[in-house]
This record gives structure tokens, sequence and C-alpha cells, in this order.
């Protein structure tokens, strides 16, 4: 049975957790109903150790946390998230249903050997998951919305896709067979969230750990675009996985980062979608029936008469010299893209925490806002002239969705600035779009 923390010691918990550094006596309990929603307890140390990371690349005079491509990373993330405040994740689900339905064998839920057991099968379930993820079309299509980052520091941990669940689930089925859904539920969370703290340069070689566990070394390596970077390193938690399975590779030269073929934006809808347009053209510009079904279940870079994973030599070179997609964004309105992103992570916590009370339409009303703000921000990052006119309409829902208590603030001070922001945010477009109508007409004339 888990252990209530007391106050003192829940924020060293809370750091522990980080690294999944737990123990079965806390972390077991017997009705899925009463497994803590980890993750998100995790997203104030996730920011403190991006705070973190960044100070010391500044210390250090290194590359750092990008405004443009860091607030496109963690949008990922909320957008992930999203489907979860109307209903618990399809992994889960799944899970439960087979268990209640099908289970074989009753472990007991209170055993460090079912502990143990769990953790070691959800590593391995996942090792599958991502490779799988990976080498095949249609769920590369949900999984490159995390490589698209040409970054790579602890915000790209954040950018996750919200497709993945739905079908990475399959994967994790025969656990449910004889392994009790509230420890699975335990570990599917520590699995992702110790995973998070890996997606950063500032930390080194590890030494002796390097042969067991998954580290920042070896997540750079799958994170790259490098030829000896493709399709290796797949593990979670542990990196034994890939040493037994062959897809295994140490960090040698410097590495690239991001998508073989970069796809040049900060439209969160664009990073999270893009892959299935691509696919949906090839399908239907491939010949033959059995070609077709190979555009979906073959690899990415798979063509007729390729072998399943495409050819290694048709990837782009890698020099070294490549250019980050990066448009020149002036300070203030970096500054000003920055203010609203924090406003909607207030709004997006405070959703989660009060989704128990909230009812659907309020949930459903806030996503879109949610959404709403995100595509604002990705337009402004990318510079779209759309933003004109969508940053208006951004702010009149805004401010109808707040005055009709759909839209809880982190605080009630912020009621006030945040509202009189919004009817600034709303002349300033306005204006602006006005006189862009204006210049165009002269021009015409």
């Amino acid at each position: 049975m888990a252990v209530p923390e007391n106050p003192s010691s829940s924020h060293f918990l809370g750091i522990r957790m980080m690294f999944y550094v737990i123990t079965p006596n806390e972390t077991s309990f017997k009705r899925e109903e009463e497994v803590p929603e980890y993750v998100q307890q995790a997203t104030p140390f996730f920011l403190g150790m991006l705070i973190i990371e960044t100070l010391v690349n500044y210390a250090k005079s290194q590359p750092g946390f990008r405004i443009n491509d860091g607030l496109t990373s963690i949008s990922a993330g909320i957008f992930s998230r999203l489907p979860m405040m109307l209903r618990r994740s399809l992994e889960v689900s799944a899970y439960i249903y087979v268990w209640n339905n099908y289970r074989i064998l009753e472990m007991p839920w209170d055993s460090p050997w079912t502990w143990w057991l769990t953790f070691l099968g959800v590593d391995f379930a996942y090792y599958w998951v991502h490779r799988f993820s990976h080498e095949v079309n249609i769920m590369w299509a949900a999984h490159q919305a995390h490589h698209s980052s040409e970054d790579y520091n602890l915000s790209t941990a954040l950018r996750q896709s919200v497709m993945n669940q739905y079908l990475s689930w399959l994967f994790y089925l025969p656990m449910a067979l004889v392994i009790p859904p509230s420890v699975f539920a335990v570990h599917i969370q520590f699995n992702l969230i110790y995973q998070f703290w890996i997606h950063t340069e500032t930390v080194g070689n590890l030494g002796p750990l390097e042969f067991v566990i998954n580290t920042p070394s070896h997540h750079r390596v799958h994170h790259g675009r490098n030829p000896y970077c493709i399709d290796k390193n797949y593990g979670g938690t542990l990196i034994i996985w890939d040493r037994i399975f062959g897809t295994f590779a140490p960090e040698s030269e410097k590495v690239v980062y991001g998508l073989t073929h970069p796809i040049d934006t900060f439209d969160p809808f664009w990073v999270q979608f893009h892959h299935y347009t691509h696919i949906w053209k090839t399908f239907w510009a491939t010949p033959g029936i059995s070609n077709k079904l190979s555009v979906i279940f073959k690899g990415p870079g798979w063509g007729p008469g390729k072998p399943r994973l495409g050819l290694p030599e048709e990837l782009p070179e890698i020099t070294g010299k490549e250019v980050l997609y990066n448009p020149a964004l002036p300070a203030s309105m970096q500054a000003y893209a920055l203010m609203h992103f924090l406003l909607i992570v207030g709004i997006y916590h405070e959703m989660f925490a009060s989704k128990a009370v909230l009812s659907e339409t309020v949930l459903v009303l806030n996503i879109i806002y949610v959404l709403l703000t995100l595509t604002a921000i990705g337009f402004i990052s990318n510079q779209k002239c759309g933003v004109a006119l969508l940053e208006p309409v951004r702010c009149i829902v805004f401010l109808v969705f707040h005055r009709l208590g759909y839209l809880k603030l982190p605080s009630p001070v912020l009621t006030l600035p945040s509202e009189v922001i919004c009817l600034l945010t709303m002349c300033y477009w306005m204006r602006h779009m006005v006189k862009k109508m204006v210049l165009g007409k002269k021009k015409h004339h």
C-alpha cells in the first residue's frame, strides 16, 4: 500500500520520481482510480529543470532555449495531453478492458515482485512501441512530431504526439493478462517521466551507467539525423533492449538533430499531422494494392523496389553546417508570445486541477481556446500574416469565455490584467489589420 508523503518529503519524492528512483512501497495501489496523475504532478519539476538547464547553458555561453522552438515543443506537450481532459488514456482504458474480461492470472498488486516485473514489462513493451514507431510509416506519422525539433534540450522532451496512444496501446495488452491495471498505470507514467531528463546536451557520459540505463548520450544519438543515428537507441528507461536486439549505437561524431527532411514550421497542427498528408499523397500516387499497403506498413523511407526501411544512401547528406529554421522575430514580439503562452499554461493547469468538477461542455470550450492560442503563437513564430485576423478572434473568445465563467485563471489577481491585456491585444491587431488593408489598397491604385 502506498505510504502518504508528508509535506517536507513530498518535494523530495517529486525530484526522485523524475529519475524513476521510487520504491514499490510508496507507489503501489489496489485500484487504478487511486493512482495519482504523476505526469501532471511532475509539471513544476519539468519547468524547474528547464530553467536550470537554460541557466547552465547561458553560464557556459552555449546555445540554449529558443523561444520559437521551445514554445512549439511545450505546445505539443499540452496538445498531446488535451484528450485526457475528457477520458483516460487509451493505453490504460484498453488495458483495463482486457484485465476485466480476459485475465488468466491475478498477480498481487502489493507485491514487490509484481512491481519489478511490471517495470521490466512496460520498458520492454515501450522498446517495441518505439521501434515500430520508427519502422512502420503509419506509426511514424504520429511519432515524428517528437523528432521535429532541430534543438535538443529539455523542452524537446515535451514535444509529444497527440496520436501516439491510439496505436501504442496494442503493445501493452499481453501484460493485462496477469498484471493489475493499478500497477501498470504507475509504470506507464514513470516510464514517460524518466525520459524527460535525458533530452539534454548539458549532461555528458555517465560511465558504467551507460551500459544499463538510457542516458542523455544514448538519446542524443536517437534524435540525430546523422546516418549513424538513424533507427538507433529505442530504449525508454533501460538501454539493454537495444544491446540485445542490435539497435544500439554509441555517441561518436557531433549529432545534428531533427527530421531528415525538416518541416520548417512552428504551427502546432502541422507539427502533429503533416506526415499523414504525405502518406495520403504517396498512397494514391503509388501503383498496385500491395505497394499501397507497403506505403502504410513499411518504413518511412520505403518505395517500390527498395528494402523495407528504405535505402540509407538516399538520406540527405549531413555536413555539420545545417542552418536552423529560425525566422527573425523582434524581442518585443517574442516577449508578447511568451506572455500569452504563460497565461495559457496557467489555464491548462487549472483545467487539469478542476476537470473532475467541470462539465464536458466546459472542458471542450477550454480545449478549443487552448488550441486557438497555441495556433496563434505558432503563427506569430512563423510570421504568418493570418495572425492579424486570428489574434483579435482569440482575444474575443477569451473575454467571452472568461466573463461567462468557462475559463479559470490560476489566480483571481490575474483577472483584471488578463482582460486589459486581451483588450489591448485585440486593438493592436485590429489596427495592424486595418493599416495593412489601407496600404494594400494604395498599392492597387
